[in-house]
């Protein structure tokens, strides 16, 4: 896979270019910052774009701008976020755009090397991955969304695992009911909150993120 990494810090830039080199992947450019980041793209045509939260010169959201515009303007390319701490606004900005492919990862999952590498291979395979905290502190930001209202406090538990992409299997363990039931209750949360079911897992959760989220309207809580 052709990977373009974008990464102001040099250990963490270089460390990912040799962690990613080693499993077979091709690292076509490796940038400190996002000043050329559009002409690296057009050039190399990446598979995949890894990006810093905060880039120069402002550290503030440059990264995740530019996510959001690379996806704007290459529809298809698979994009992974990594942040020292979740961005609540960015994530959900970059969740509601609707482009596909993406994973929004704490950095301090890069060191779980094996999960890190399965990671990057799924959001090329077109999948979604987050980070469990940032599902969680996403759902936390829309509690009082009128949608999230209308859940009992076992459905809220219940989206509350589907959005950690946990199976039907898992979610029946940690809630102690059975399978039929968690099944039940999930029909339940998709009508109630107007979406369509899927078995996709990583669909699920991405669906739950963009209507608890930011919904589809700009409007946030």
């Amino acid at each position: 896979m052709r990977i373009l990494i974008c990464e102001d810090s040099v250990l963490l830039r270089e460390g990912l270019v040799r962690l990613l080199a080693d499993d077979g992947h091709e690292v076509v450019a490796a940038l400190s910052d996002a000043e050329g980041l559009d002409a690296a793209v057009a050039d190399t045509t990446p598979d995949l774009c890894i990006l810093d939260v905060r880039l120069p010169p402002t550290w503030t959201d440059e990264g995740i701008r530019a996510a959001i515009a690379l996806r704007s303007r290459h529809p298809g390319l698979a994009v992974l976020v990594l942040s020292q701490y979740v961005e609540e606004r960015y994530a959900a900005d970059l969740i509601a755009d609707g482009q596909g492919a993406l994973g929004y990862l704490l950095k301090d999952r890069v060191a779980d090397v094996a999960d890190f590498l399965d990671a990057v291979a799924s959001i090329a395979r077109g999948a979604t991955v987050l980070d469990p905290e940032v599902v969680s502190q996403l759902l936390t930001r829309r509690r009082r969304d009128e949608r999230l209202q209308s859940l009992t406090e076992r459905e809220r538990s219940v989206l509350a695992l589907i959005a950690e992409g946990r199976s039907n299997q898992a979610i029946a363990s940690a809630l102690f009911v059975s399978e039929a039931s968690v099944e039940k209750y999930i029909t339940a949360i998709f009508t109630k909150l107007g979406l369509e079911q899927d078995d996709t897992g990583n669909r699920r959760v991405i669906a739950a993120l963009v209507h608890l989220g930011h919904d589809h309207t700009g409007a946030t809580s």
